[in-house]
């Protein structure tokens, strides 16, 4: 298959290539995106993005990295701000530059002393229903 000679079929060729679950994108400091991303990888953010993020794998957010939009991935790393609901299910870390100002939704929350959350957390069993609302002991660290 030739994406770039005389007998591409264009755009068509684009949507037959294989998705890569290991594939890594990064959106560097000094670029921004307004609109949302949708990968089945891993997203890094050291710029800005304005929109929501859709990640299969991981979403880290660099420490001069900016989302303005909500966060849905297996598993998030925060290391600048976020303004918006987080939502892994499986496990946030808030480091100790973070900023996030927006409900956290996970299974496992890890706060590094100095990061900040302005809104509410939810720590939910995988087996749980959204709807049960049974307290369980909290799986979250606080790390100093």
């Amino acid at each position: 298959m030739a994406i770039f000679n005389k007998e591409s079929k264009g755009m068509d060729d684009l949507k037959n290539l294989p998705t890569n679950s290991n594939a890594l994108s990064i959106i560097a400091a000094g670029t921004k995106i307004l609109g949302d991303i949708d990968t089945d990888g891993v997203v890094k953010i050291e710029g800005r993005v304005e929109g929501g993020i859709r990640a299969a794998r991981q979403v880290l957010v660099g420490r001069q990295g900016e989302v303005l939009g909500d966060i849905n991935t297996r598993e998030a790393v925060i290391g600048g701000r976020v303004q918006g609901t987080v939502n892994a299910s499986d496990r946030i870390e808030v480091q100790g530059t973070s900023v996030i100002i927006g409900d956290i939704n996970t299974r496992a929350l890890a706060v590094i002393e100095g990061g900040r959350i302005n809104g509410s957390v939810r720590i939910a069993d995988a087996k749980e229903p959204g709807a049960d609302e049974q307290m369980h002991p909290s799986p979250v660290a606080v790390l100093r």
